[in-house]
C-alpha cells in the first residue's frame, strides 16, 4: 500500500468542506489534481470514500469513519512537528527525566522550580523509578536523562555521566540515644546495632554495604525501606539505627533525629546520566546544565563534600509512642 501524506490531506480537507472545489483553493491546486489525488488514494486502500453527483459531494461510511480517524492522526503529526520545532529553536516543549524516588522528594523539585522560574514555556516530566529502571529508562530513550547515586560509570559505556554532589553517610538516630553525645561515631560503634536503610531503589545500598565490609562490621540489618519518610519513622520508634546519606541534596532528619558522619568518611556521588551517542535537544540541553549547576551547592568548591551540622542543642519533641514492656528498643547499644 503506497500512500502519501499529501494524499490524506486532501482527502481531509475534500471530506471537511464536502467540496473538490473549495479543497483545491484550500491547496493552491487545480480541481482535477485534488480530484486525482483522491482517486488515486481509494485506488491504494480499495476503498471507495465518496459519492460524487453533478451536485453534491458525499462521503461513504467508509470515507467518513477514515475521515475522522484520519484528520485526528494528521492533527496529532502535526502537534508533534510543532512542540518539536519550538524545542529545537527554544526553551519550550516537554522535558522528562528520570531519578530515583528519595532525589525527588528533596532536590529534584528545588532544580525543577528553578528552571519553571526561568523558561515557563517549559514543562518538565519527572518519572519516580528504581535506579536500575532509570538507567534502562535512558538507556532506551525512554526519557532525556536521569539522576542516580552511586553508579559505576565504567559498567556502561553506552552512558556518559556527570557527577554533581558527594554526601557522606551518617548514622541517624534519636537524640536521646547514647551514642548521639558525640559529634561523629566510628564505624565500629555499629557492631551487631540493628540497622535501617535503604533499599537498592535509591542507590546509597551499595555504598552501605561496601563500607560496612571495609570496616568489619558485623550488622544486623532489620529493615530495608524505599523512601527516607519509612526509616526516620521505624528509627524514631527504636526499631534501629539508620545510615543514611545526610546533607544539604538529601531529606533532612526529622525533628526527633539527629545525624551523626560516620569515620572514617564515607561518601555517595549522585550524578546525571544520558545516553553518550544521542545529543540532548535544546530545551533538554538547558535542564541538564541547570541541574549541573545548582548541584553545586553554594559556598563550595564543586564536587566538596556536603557535611551535615551537629546539633549543639538536643531536639525539643514530642514523646515517642510507648512500646510494649517485654519490647526493648533494638537501637540502644549492648552495655559492656
Amino acid at each position: 500500500m503506497n500512500v502519501s501524506l499529501q494524499q490524506l490531506k486532501v482527502f481531509v480537507a475534500v471530506a471537511r468542506q464536502r467540496s473538490f472545489t473549495r479543497a483545491a483553493r484550500e491547496f493552491d491546486l487545480t480541481q482535477s489534481a485534488v480530484s486525482r489525488c483522491v482517486r488515486e488514494l481509494e485506488e491504494a486502500i480499495s476503498l471507495r470514500l465518496f459519492d460524487r453527483t453533478t451536485r453534491n459531494v458525499e462521503l461513504t461510511l467508509a470515507g467518513a469513519s477514515l475521515a475522522r480517524r484520519i484528520g485526528q492522526l494528521l492533527d496529532e503529526i502535526d502537534l508533534t512537528l510543532r512542540e518539536e520545532r519550538a524545542a529545537h529553536h527554544g526553551h519550550t516543549g516537554i522535558v522528562t527525566i528520570a531519578s530515583n524516588a528519595v532525589l525527588s522528594s528533596r532536590w529534584v523539585p528545588e532544580c525543577i522550580a528553578r528552571c519553571i522560574a526561568l523558561f515557563p514555556g517549559l514543562s518538565i516530566d519527572v518519572k519516580d523509578q528504581p535506579q536500575d529502571a532509570v538507567l534502562a529508562s535512558v538507556e532506551q530513550g525512554d526519557v532525556d536523562f536521569g539522576l542516580v547515586s552511586d553508579f559505576d560509570a565504567t559498567t556502561a559505556d553506552s552512558l556518559h555521566v556527570q557527577p554533581l554532589f558527594t554526601t557522606p553517610l551518617c548514622a541517624v538516630l534519636p537524640d536521646s540515644h547514647s551514642l548521639a553525645r558525640g559529634t561523629t561515631l566510628m564505624w565500629s560503634a555499629l557492631s551487631d546495632a540493628p540497622l535501617v536503610t535503604l533499599n537498592a531503589d535509591a542507590g546509597s545500598r551499595a555504598s552501605v554495604e561496601r563500607a560496612l565490609a571495609a570496616h568489619r562490621v558485623p550488622s544486623r540489618r532489620v529493615q530495608e525501606c524505599g523512601h527516607v519518610a519509612a526509616v526516620m519513622r521505624m528509627i524514631e520508634l527504636g526499631l534501629g539505627i539508620g545510615v543514611l546519606p545526610v546533607g544539604a541534596h538529601w531529606p533532612a532528619p526529622s525533628a526527633r533525629l539527629v545525624a551523626r558522619p560516620l569515620l572514617p568518611e564515607v561518601t555517595l556521588t549522585t550524578m546525571l546520566v544520558r545516553h553518550r551517542n544521542r545529543t540532548l535537544r535544546p530545551n533538554a540541553q538547558a535542564v541538564w546544565s541547570l541541574f549541573s549547576d545548582r548541584g553545586r551547592t553554594p559556598g563550595r568548591a564543586s564536587g566538596a563534600a556536603e557535611l551535615p551540622a551537629a546539633r549543639s542543642q538536643p531536639a525539643i519533641h514530642e514523646p515517642l509512642p510507648a512500646l510494649p514492656s517485654d519490647v526493648a528498643p533494638l537501637c540502644e547499644p549492648r552495655q559492656a
